[in-house]
C-alpha cells in the first residue's frame, strides 16, 4: 500500500515500483525500491492527502497489471531518447540519412530539452500544424512520420510512456481535400518528342534512356543509374554472377522463342559520402522483360561504350554524381536555347505536356499502359516492383506466358506509333577509336525537329 508523508505544506506519496535493490553481485535483495511524487504533475502540487494517497494507489495498480512506467524512464530528455532509438535502427542507407537529418534539424531543437513521458496529445497537435505552415507537405509528412514512430516505440516497445500523443483517429476540423498532383495520360507522342529532345541534350544514351523509362517502368533515378552491363538485356541472365539464378533465368527465357529481360539487382546511392550500389526500394529486385526494340538499343548502346554502367554521363561517368536534374531532365522537358562553343547544340523545344513535371512520371505512365492492354494485376505490380497484398498475392504468379503478352503488347505499341508517320530515328551509335575503357564517346549526328 502507498504511504502518504505530510511535511509542512508538502505532501509526498510512495510507492512499490515492483523492483527489489541488487546485492553487491547483481542479485535482487528482499529490499523494496520505491518511487514517490510530489504532485500528480510536475510543478503541480497534491491538493490534500487524499489526492495523494489515490495517486499512490493508481501507481500500484499499474505495477501489478504490468503498465506501470519509471518516474526515470519517463523522465528520458528527447534529445538522448532520440538518438538512442536511432541508433537501434536497421534502415536503409537514404532513409537513415533522411532520418538522421530530420531528428537533428527539426525535432531534437524543438523537443530535445523535453521529457518523453511529459510530452502531451494538445502540445504535438500544435506542434504539428506548426510544422505543417514551415515546411513543404512533403517534407513534414516526413517529419511527422518519424515523430510518431519515435512516440509509438516509447510507448510500446521500450516503455517510457503509456501511451503516443500522436493520436490517429478520424479527421477533426475543417475538412481539406488533398491536393494531387496532375497528371495528364502518356502519350507515346510526348515519349518520342522527350526522347528526340534527350538525344539532342545526351546522345544516344539520352534517346535509349527515355526509352527505357517508358517502356519498363524502372524507378528513377537508383534503378536507372544502377543498371549496369551485366544486368543489360543483350547480356543477362547468362552473365549474372549468381550461378543459382543465371541457371533458373536461362531456363526460363530460354529456348526456342526466347525472351529479351534485364535485371533490377541494384540502384545507386551515396551512403556516407560515398557512391554505393544498394538494394532496390522495398527489396524489389526483379526481372524485366523488354521489347525487341529496347533490346536492339541497349545492344547498340553497349557497343559504342566499354562502361560498366548502361546509361553514362556526357563525359563517360556514372550518372550519380552529376546534377541529372538540370543538366539533364529539365532541358528535355523545358528547352534550352541554342548553345555555341564548345557545347555547341540547336534550340530545344520544350515539351508542353511536361513542362515542370516529375520524370517520375514517365514510370507512372507505363503503368497506365499496361493496365489499358489489359494484362493481369500480379503482372503489372511484379513489374513495377510491388507485392499484391491478400490472397491474390499469396495465390497468384508472374508466368513467362504472363511476360510474353506484355513483351508483345509493348512492342506492337511501338511499331504502330513509328509506322503512323514519317518519324525520325537517330543513327546507331558507333565507338570511336579514342573511346576509353570508362568511355561512352560516339559518333553524333542527326538532329531533331
Amino acid at each position: 500500500m502507498p504511504y502518504v508523508e505530510v511535511r509542512g505544506a508538502n505532501i509526498r506519496v510512495k510507492w512499490w515500483n515492483g523492483e527489489y535493490h541488487l546485492d553487491a553481485n547483481g542479485r535482487p535483495t528482499k529490499k523494496k525500491r520505491y518511487e514517490s511524487a510530489s504532485g500528480p504533475q510536475p510543478g503541480i502540487p497534491f491538493a490534500d492527502e487524499t489526492e495523494a494517497y489515490n495517486y499512490g494507489l493508481d501507481r500500484e495498480y499499474d505495477v501489478r497489471h504490468g503498465t506501470h512506467i519509471r518516474r526515470a524512464d519517463a523522465n528520458t530528455l528527447m534529445k538522448d531518447y532520440c538518438w538512442a532509438w536511432f541508433d537501434a535502427l536497421d534502415l536503409r542507407p537514404k532513409s537513415t540519412v533522411s532520418y538522421k537529418a530530420i531528428i537533428n534539424a527539426v525535432i531534437v531543437p524543438f523537443w530535445g530539452d523535453r521529457a518523453v513521458g511529459d510530452i502531451t496529445s494538445f502540445e504535438y497537435e500544435a506542434w504539428r500544424k506548426q510544422v505543417k505552415l514551415r515546411y513543404s507537405e512533403s517534407y513534414a509528412g516526413q517529419v511527422l512520420m518519424v515523430f510518431g514512430m519515435l512516440m509509438d516505440d516509447a510507448a510500446s516497445r521500450h516503455g517510457l510512456r503509456k501511451t503516443s500523443p500522436v493520436v490517429r483517429t478520424g479527421r477533426r476540423g475543417r475538412f481539406q481535400k488533398k491536393v494531387r498532383e496532375k497528371k495528364r495520360p502518356l502519350e507515346m507522342e510526348t515519349l518520342y518528342r522527350l526522347a528526340c529532345n534527350a538525344y539532342t541534350v545526351w546522345g544516344y544514351t539520352g534517346w535509349a534512356y527515355i526509352w527505357t523509362l517508358g517502356f519498363t517502368g524502372m524507378r528513377p533515378p537508383g534503378e536507372m543509374f544502377g543498371l549496369r552491363r551485366e544486368f543489360a538485356s543483350p547480356n543477362w541472365p547468362a552473365s549474372d554472377p549468381d550461378p543459382d539464378r543465371r541457371a533458373e533465368a536461362l531456363e526460363r527465357y530460354s529456348g526456342n522463342n526466347p525472351l529479351h529481360v534485364l535485371r533490377v539487382q541494384y540502384q545507386r546511392q551515396w551512403v556516407g559520402g560515398q557512391k554505393e550500389s544498394v538494394a532496390p526500394k522495398y527489396d524489389s529486385h526483379r526481372s524485366i522483360v523488354v521489347p525487341p526494340f529496347l533490346h536492339e538499343m541497349h545492344s547498340a548502346l553497349l557497343a559504342s561504350h566499354a562502361s560498366p554502367w548502361v546509361f553514362t554521363s556526357h563525359k563517360g561517368d556514372e550518372l550519380l554524381g552529376c546534377n541529372f536534374e538540370k543538366d539533364y531532365w529539365w532541358p528535355i522537358r523545358d528547352g534550352s536555347d541554342e548553345r555555341t562553343g564548345r557545347y555547341a547544340r540547336p534550340k530545344i523545344k520544350a515539351v508542353e505536356e511536361f513542362k515542370n513535371k516529375r520524370i517520375y512520371l514517365l514510370r507512372h505512365g507505363h503503368k497506365e499502359w499496361l493496365d489499358e492492354d489489359g494484362h493481369s494485376v500480379i503482372a503489372v505490380e511484379t513489374r513495377m516492383g510491388h507485392e499484391v497484398a491478400g490472397v491474390q498475392g499469396l495465390y497468384s504468379n508472374l508466368t513467362p506466358a504472363m511476360e510474353r503478352r506484355i513483351s508483345e503488347s509493348l512492342q506492337e505499341r511501338w511499331e504502330k506509333f513509328m509506322a503512323a508517320g514519317d518519324r525520325w530515328l537517330p543513327p546507331f551509335p558507333m565507338p570511336l577509336p579514342s573511346s576509353g575503357a570508362g568511355g561512352s564517346s560516339m559518333q553524333a549526328s542527326g538532329i531533331l525537329f
